[in-house]
C-alpha cells in the first residue's frame, strides 16, 4: 500500500456542497422530497433555475446546516452546451485563483472561469486525474468567518 506525499500545510479543505443534473425539475424536486424529505427551493431564472436541497432539518437562518458533516446540495438544469453532467462535489477553499492553480499543478483541469453566485462566493468546476467533474468555492467573507467559529 503507498502512502500520499505530505503537503506542507496542514489545512484541509473540507467538501461543503453537492450537485447534480436534473431533466425536469419539478419531477426531481418531488422525488427527493417524497424519498428522503429533502426541502427543495425553485430558484428563478436569474439564478439559471437552480434548485437549492436542504438535507437536513436543522439549519441555520440562512438554511445552511447546523451539525458539522451536513452539506445541502442543489441541482442544475441539464443542458447540451454544458461539460460533464454527473453530481458532483463542491470543495470549499480560501482562495480561489490559488486552488485553481493547485489543481491545474496536480494535474487536473479547471473548466472556465470563476463565476459569482451572489451570497455564496466564487465558483468553478474542474476536471480531477481520473475525469470526475468536481468544483471549488471561495466563500464570501462572511461564510468564511463563520466557519472559523
Amino acid at each position: 500500500m503507498s502512502t500520499i506525499k505530505k503537503t506542507a500545510t496542514k489545512k484541509i479543505d473540507p467538501v461543503v456542497h453537492f450537485e447534480m443534473p436534473a431533466e425536469d425539475r419539478k419531477r426531481m424536486a418531488k422525488f427527493y422530497n417524497q424519498a428522503f424529505g429533502w426541502k427543495m427551493q425553485m430558484l428563478g431564472e436569474d439564478m439559471g433555475n437552480y434548485v437549492l436541497a436542504t438535507t437536513t432539518a436543522e439549519v441555520d437562518k440562512k438554511g445552511r446546516p447546523k451539525k458539522p458533516g451536513i452539506i445541502n446540495g442543489g441541482f442544475y438544469t441539464k443542458s447540451v452546451d454544458k461539460p460533464a453532467q454527473y453530481p458532483s462535489v463542491v470543495i470549499a477553499v480560501d482562495s480561489i485563483k490559488r486552488s485553481m492553480a493547485k489543481v491545474t499543478k496536480a494535474g487536473g483541469e479547471v473548466l472556465g472561469e470563476p463565476m459569482e453566485i451572489p451570497g455564496f462566493g466564487m465558483y468553478v468546476s474542474f476536471f480531477d486525474t481520473e475525469g470526475n467533474r468536481v468544483a471549488i468555492m471561495e466563500p464570501v467573507e462572511e461564510m468564511k468567518e463563520k466557519a472559523k467559529r
